[in-house]
């Protein structure tokens, strides 16, 4: 099925191979005043100030630039109100819901703008560790049957778990896409070459790039 092997290939809910010029330049500069006050389009402000802490925490501020820094955040949530198709909405949402809801519940809190940090690192860390191959493909398996009965139903259900790893994981995976797609990140902290000069068929990265990978 092409949907299934697509969703296995990407991990993700997002679907990002193609972003618009105009999306990814939300990202191109932290030396662009970073977003405050922000408010979503496609997220309601209390799960835009979530996932605001959850790319953070992906991506902190150390010698480089946080995810926020960079408009991560903004990006994830223009890109899923103007890229992604209804049943890609449809199903970030109800991955979102059960993630939260799992969140609120450990953390034994009634509402999102209550969580901290710690809340969110105790469920990343939960559903972000290594998957056997078996429970990775089990997870896709059921998403890509989830889909076909959508086409077919218009409706269906898919386990909580799953649901929740797939939240977790469509996050991680578009914050790190992003991030690096900014130019910040991109010419500065990746190894930038926008004009290729000399060919070195074999040598080490190290030698090549100080073990940094190639932004382009």
């Amino acid at each position: 099925m092409e949907r299934r092997t697509a969703l296995k290939n990407m991990g993700m809910a997002f679907g990002y191979t193609v972003a618009a010029p105009t999306l990814l330049g939300l990202v191109q500069s932290c030396n662009s005043k970073k977003v405050l006050d922000w408010t979503p389009d496609f997220l309601t402000k209390d799960e835009g100030v979530a996932v605001h802490t959850m790319v953070d925490i992906i991506l902190p501020k150390t010698d480089t630039p946080s995810a926020t820094d960079v408009n991560v955040h903004v990006f994830i949530d223009q890109f899923a109100k103007d890229v992604l198709p209804q049943e890609h909405k449809d199903f970030l949402k109800l991955g979102m819901d059960k993630f939260f809801g799992k969140v609120l519940t450990d953390a034994e809190k009634e509402t999102l703008p209550e969580l901290n940090e710690e809340d969110f690192i105790a469920a990343l860390k939960t559903y972000l560790k290594k998957r056997t191959k078996e429970v990775e493909e089990a997870h896709n398996k059921a998403i890509g049957e989830y889909f076909m009965a959508i086409e077919q139903n218009g409706s269906a259900v898919l386990d909580d778990e799953i649901a929740r790893y797939m939240f977790a994981n469509s996050i991680r995976d578009i914050s790190v896409w992003s991030y690096k797609s900014s130019e910040y990140v991109g010419e500065e902290v990746l190894a930038y070459l926008p004009i290729p000069g000399q060919y070195v068929p074999c040598d080490t990265a190290e030698a090549l790039t100080q073990g940094k990978a190639w932004s382009l």
